[in-house]
């Protein structure tokens, strides 16, 4: 008797271990994985209708402007990355641009000070993409009705049950948003803060919605919204005009492509620092048989952690808008340049950041955002990443449109070589420029083995994106992990500047106390990213992670 209870509490103390594994969710046919349950129950109806994974994307991302503000958005931008059935990928820019009165030192007051202008109010924001990449992906790949993609947003838009996380979010961000009276009225009742399970309706919103799925893009960048929206920014202000709104176009890219361990990579180009980061990394990584170490050893870490920091430093000089800059990528990704940087890192000390400069490369060659991650019954994948970049972006609420505006200026260099709003130290290459897209840390990614889809993964988070997309890949591949503990696991993070390693709960005392002994000053953070991820597993079924460290969820069919 008495070891048949030991055992019993043997299982029971297994099952609430951290360790232990935890399933994700399956499905045989399709895969939703978003940030909002709501919005994810969206993308899996338009699923099981008969929609595409870009209809899907579409719907969710509509749905998420509704019951996730903090992030989701019709008043920002970010990038669609697609990879059809039949193995053709494109990737879609529709990062916000500056606007036309934009100037290079705009947002500098006396004595050459940051005014803060470029994180809170009118001034922070830039020409919104959202509206414009959607459409865009729809005509190109979708097979729904527009009209019908954006019907569940508008529905929502009446009404929904705020959940208790929604609403600890908008009290948390009451001084930002009292600071703007539509935001004020709209998402803090004047004063009067929303309790779980009230309802939460959004009449101006789902006003603009059912424009939107009437008029499409061209209501948003010309019609009632934009004329709105144009004349409530010179009235407060602010930069952007008609004419910035006119002229807004999404911009399809190429994207970048690599490999490791025998796996293909297809993700972010520019203005996308993600992308070329997440393969440098990787790059930096191969052969160096450092999983051998195990997931969450010191040594394991500092090796990662020193690949951070030097690709970070690279970030800071040669990343920024390609059609602004001539970003050497082919450069960065050289094999003997990767090598070189890898050589400098030393198994048992840490470098210091003030050494580890950006590399020499020849420059001769031509906390708030979120994402998605689709898989349809076909196997066409999406991976979408969009933002207004700070929490609530830049706290406005456009009066008689119902969405919050974008703060993603301060993703320029404000002033190069001083830290931004995620303590990002950025070059000249990113500085201010009329029309301009601001470099971004978003990292939408699909992973293919043997040719065949493997994984979609994405996340929010800012300046750590990259690492926690990076994190999760190696979860999968190197430490053998299912997509759901891959996620769960604890993460860090390293950006060069400033020279900490950032450490999420959940690594044990002797794991910090080595990286101590290492030369590592450590640092605590609360969260390094919230992933987003499918993998087609080996059976074909599909396994949904959704990132705990947020409340979101994965589901399918």
């Amino acid at each position: 008797m008495a070891l048949r209870i030991l055992c019993i509490l043997l299982a029971v103390s297994l099952l609430a271990s951290p360790l232990a594994a935890d399933h994700p969710e399956h499905a045989r046919h399709a895969m939703v994985a978003a940030q909002e349950p709501l919005a994810t129950d969206v993308g899996v109806a338009v699923l099981r209708a008969g929609g595409n994974a870009v209809d899907a994307a579409v719907a969710v991302a509509f749905a998420l402007a509704v019951t996730h503000p903090s992030a989701g958005n019709l008043g920002g931008g970010g990038f669609l990355l697609l990879r059809l059935a039949n193995g053709e990928s494109t990737f879609l820019d529709f990062r916000e641009r500056a606007p036309a009165k934009s100037t290079h030192d705009m947002y500098l007051g006396p004595g050459g000070k940051p005014t803060g202008d470029s994180i809170t109010g009118w001034r922070a924001a830039g020409v919104p993409g959202t509206v414009s990449g959607l459409e865009t992906a729809h005509r190109k790949f979708g097979s729904k009705p527009w009209a019908e993609l954006v019907a569940p947003a508008a529905r929502l838009a009446r009404g929904f049950p705020i959940s208790y996380a929604f609403a600890k979010s908008l009290e948390s961000h009451a001084e930002l948003l009292n600071r703007f009276p539509e935001s004020k009225r709209i998402f803090l009742r004047n004063g009067k803060y929303y309790e779980p399970g009230e309802i939460f309706a959004q009449p101006e919103l789902r006003r603009t919605l059912e424009r939107i799925a009437r008029g499409g893009a061209h209501e948003f960048y010309e019609g009632e919204t934009a004329r709105k929206l144009a004349e409530a920014m010179e009235a407060n202000g602010g930069l952007i005009t008609a004419g910035d709104l006119k002229s807004y176009r999404t911009v399809e890219r190429k994207p970048l492509t690599g490999a490791y361990r025998g796996y293909s990579i297809i993700t972010a180009p520019p203005p996308s620092s993600g992308g070329v980061g997440l393969l440098q990394m990787m790059g930096m990584l191969e052969g160096t048989n450092y999983q051998d170490n195990g997931a969450e050893s010191a040594a394991a870490i500092h090796f990662v952690a020193e690949v951070m920091r030097r690709y970070y430093a690279d970030r800071s000089e040669y990343l920024a808008d390609p059609d602004f800059f001539r970003v050497p990528v082919s450069r960065l990704l050289d094999k003997k340049y990767i090598a070189a940087r890898r050589s400098t890192i030393q198994p048992g000390k840490a470098s210091t950041s003030a050494e580890i400069r950006a590399g020499n490369v020849a420059l001769a060659e031509s906390s708030e955002t979120t994402h998605l991650s689709i898989v349809d019954e076909k196997g066409n994948a999406v991976a979408l990443t969009y933002t207004i970049n700070g929490g609530y972006g830049c706290g406005v609420t456009a009066p008689g449109l119902g969405f919050l505006l974008n703060n993603e200026m301060d993703d320029f260099a404000v002033k190069p070589g001083e830290p931004n709003m995620f303590g990002l130290v950025q070059g000249e290459s990113n500085a201010i420029q009329p029309n301009k897209r601001p470099l971004s840390s978003m990292t939408p990614t699909i992973l293919l083995k043997d040719g065949k889809l493997f994984m979609v993964v994405g996340a929010p988070g800012g300046s750590r994106i990259i690492t926690g997309v990076l994190q999760v890949i190696l979860n999968v591949i190197d430490f053998g992990m299912n997509v759901q503990d891959a996620i769960d696991a604890p993460r860090f993070h390293h950006q060069w500047m400033p020279d900490r390693l950032y450490l999420e709960r959940g690594f044990s005392p002797d794991t910090i106390a080595l990286l101590k002994a290492r030369g590592h000053t450590v640092d605590s953070a609360s969260s390094v990213a919230n992933v987003e991820a499918v993998v087609v597993q080996p059976d074909g079924w599909l396994a949904g992670g959704s990132d705990r460290r947020a409340h979101g969820k994965a589901a399918g069919f």
